[in-house]
């Protein structure tokens, strides 16, 4: 398990404003975390989540995060070396750190489809599918009693020069046991402006939980990411890809619908920041209150 200075971590915290962040730089961001390098922490990469009431909820997570993990590795995954902290400080609520091993940035999946010529691209995510449909096959192993769910987007993989594949994305975990969620759904809905969380909850909720569960979604997912990351052109090989280790009975995949999806996701996801945005606005500048989350600046998709 990695050691920190827990010191470090609870200074940060007491002192850090969202909207003006010191003491540390962002790494990445994702819906309901801001995965951070704190200043004094070196090599690690902090996910800050900042959704709890209370200490037991904090760890509930934790320990829920913990069991998901474990289950990852027993899949076949390999996940960097990681640990959780938890800050409860008067007036804010209880924060979870997820802290990770930092690995090479060069290697993320991401940024290597930049640098690499198209048939090692295809290998690349060759082996990312072999990786997500180790998923499939562990949930086929454990049905119905046990089921896990995974974001399969190039980004939450890192490919390091031993030729190890590592997963990074472990912070949301979700699972069902007896077809029971452990994750609690409402804490996706923290993150979410404040005045729509009835509507979220009522058309997307089940939806955005829903589908890392489903291979076909899944990789649809994995391929309209190329658009995210600027590499349209890629799309036609990796939906060939997809249909060659897609390890469903359905139809195969086809370019459009990866542009249908891709199209209605980055409208979503577009829309919700812009929300997120204007509450953050709403609360700390009209209602004077304290707003938690770090966003991210204009996003090219």
């Amino acid at each position: 398990m990695l050691e920190i200075d827990r010191s470090i971590l609870e200074t940060f915290e007491m002192k850090i404003d969202p909207r003006q962040l010191r003491g540390g730089s962002v790494l990445g961001y994702g819906e309901i975390s801001t995965v951070l390098e704190i200043t004094g922490l070196p090599d690690v990469a902090c996910k800050r989540m900042p959704l709890f009431k209370t200490r037991l909820a904090a760890d509930t997570y934790a320990r829920q995060y913990r069991e998901y993990c474990d289950h990852l590795i027993a899949a076949g995954l390999k996940l960097p070396d990681d640990r959780t902290a938890i800050i409860e400080q008067s007036g804010k609520p209880v924060v979870l750190y997820i802290i990770q091993q930092q690995l090479n940035p060069a290697r993320f999946v991401h940024k290597l489809i930049h640098d690499l010529p198209d048939t090692e691209i295809d290998i690349l995510i060759s082996g990312v599918l072999e990786q997500i449909n180790q998923i499939w096959q562990f949930n086929r192993d454990h049905s119905p009693n046990l089921q896990l769910a995974i974001d399969g987007q190039l980004s939450n993989w890192v490919f390091l020069e031993s030729g190890d594949l590592y997963y990074v994305d472990t912070s949301t975990p979700l699972y069902r046991i007896n077809g029971q969620e452990q994750l609690d759904p409402e804490l996706f809905l923290q993150s979410a402006p404040s005045f729509l969380r009835w509507l979220i909850r009522w058309l997307f909720l089940a939806d955005v939980m829903n589908r890392y569960y489903d291979p076909r979604q899944v990789a649809i997912d994995v391929a309209a990411n190329l658009f995210k990351e600027q590499r349209p052109d890629l799309v036609p090989r990796v939906v060939e890809l997809i249909n060659h280790y897609n390890p469903t009975d359905t139809e195969p995949f086809t370019v459009k619908d990866i542009e249908k999806y891709y199209r209605e996701d980055k409208l979503i996801w577009t829309l919700f920041l812009a929300l997120r945005r204007f509450d953050r606005w709403l609360k700390t500048k009209i209602l004077r209150q304290r707003y938690e989350f770090v966003l991210p600046g204009k996003i090219k998709r």
